[in-house]
């Protein structure tokens, strides 16, 4: 009995190692393939940087004033009037100073006659003198007439010298009057376009007070504020990278305020933006300014899949086969996109995996 249970035992076990050998030799044939491009990720250099975001204004904008106290007349634009450079934009009542103006140019006219009276009479104390002294050669005056001859010709050139400066003084004051009066006819400084109207006509209008303002028509400029601990990374000149309502632009560094805002300590940049019709002043845009560099791993965007809400990616393993991961993702650098964890550095990924469900699937790698 012995012989024949020992017997039996070793039967058995025999099955047992035959099933289990002819079980590993069928496992590699029983897994799945799948035809796909494989993609490798990669540990490169990636620039570090700084977001801030600003508003867009015009290169120039002008606060248009009275520079003298009158009524509004006239308001002769709205907001959103495109106006040309010197276009009179508002028109003051000019009663009183027209006719000051008038006045001055009427004493003009009275101080040129008196110069011109005091020119004839010089012309002929002049003469005069001359005449005297030709007869005292010819010892035909007396030394007293001849002096009383030098000094009314002197009397005479002064009164001219008088003349002549009271003439000044009243073109002056008509200058002076003819300004005031320009003054009422308040122009655009250039070109643009009007964005704000705060008078009406028959409001009195007072030195400094704003009535209208213009922005200069042309390309605008993003202006944001960087913090002081990466201001030292920018300078005027560099190129910035600008996103304006969807639109990728690229920038220029056109000024950089030199000091610092005591409360929030951040600098105010101001930069240049290209041409586009779909920009206005007062829209939101974004500027990234490069603040050094870092390692960071990358992988094509097109390796990515969603499941559900998170970012996965199929990793290969050592044999080819492919592994479902959840990625954590980082930024965009162009067509890649940084991986925080889920992937290191040379690992290999099925790129455009689509819908597929490739999780533990052989990949052959297509050309």
């Amino acid at each position: 009995m012995k012989i024949v249970l020992g017997a039996s035992l070793l039967a058995v076990s025999a099955a047992m190692m035959s099933g289990c050998n002819g079980s590993e030799s069928a496992s590699p044939a029983s897994i799945q393939t799948a035809q796909a491009r494989v993609v490798a990720s990669q540990q490169q250099q990636v620039s570090v940087n700084v977001r801030s975001t600003g508003t867009l204004h015009a290169r120039e904008t002008a606060i248009v004033s009275a520079q003298v106290l009158g009524r509004i007349q006239q308001v002769l634009v709205h907001t959103g009037d495109s106006v040309r450079a010197g276009q009179t934009l508002v028109v003051l009542d000019d009663t009183a100073l027209r006719a000051a103006l008038e006045q001055a140019q009427a004493a003009v006219k009275a101080a040129q006659g008196q110069q011109a009276a005091a020119q004839t009479g010089a012309n002929l104390a002049a003469s005069t003198l001359e005449r005297y002294r030709q007869l005292q050669a010819e010892k035909s005056v007396s030394p007293q007439e001849m002096d009383e001859s030098a000094q009314r010709a002197e009397a005479a050139a002064a009164r001219l010298d008088a003349a002549r400066a009271q003439t000044e003084a009243a073109r002056a004051q008509a200058s002076g009057a003819a300004a005031m009066l320009s003054y009422t006819r308040l122009r655009a400084p250039f070109s643009g376009v009007v964005t704000a109207r705060m008078a009406d006509p028959g409001t009195m209008a007072a030195p400094g007070v704003p009535l209208l303002q213009v922005d200069q028509a042309g390309t605008l400029q993003l202006q944001t504020t960087v913090d002081e601990s990466a201001i030292g990374a920018i300078h005027k000149g560099m190129k910035v990278q600008v996103s304006v309502d969807s639109a990728k632009l690229t920038g220029s560094i056109a000024e950089i305020v030199p000091a610092a805002d005591p409360a929030s300590h951040s600098f105010l940049v101001k930069i240049d933006l290209p041409s586009s019709n779909q920009m206005r002043a007062g829209m939101y845009g974004t500027a990234e300014f490069v603040n050094g560099v870092r390692q960071a791993i990358l992988i094509p965007r097109s390796a990515v899949v969603s499941r559900g809400s998170l970012a996965c990616g199929y990793v290969l393993d050592g044999q080819g086969i492919a592994q479902l991961r959840y990625l954590t993702l980082g930024a965009t650098q162009g067509d890649q996109v940084e991986v925080l964890s889920g992937v290191s550095s040379g690992e290999k990924l099925v790129d455009v995996p689509a819908d597929r469900d490739l999780a533990g699937k052989r990949i052959e790698v297509q050309p």
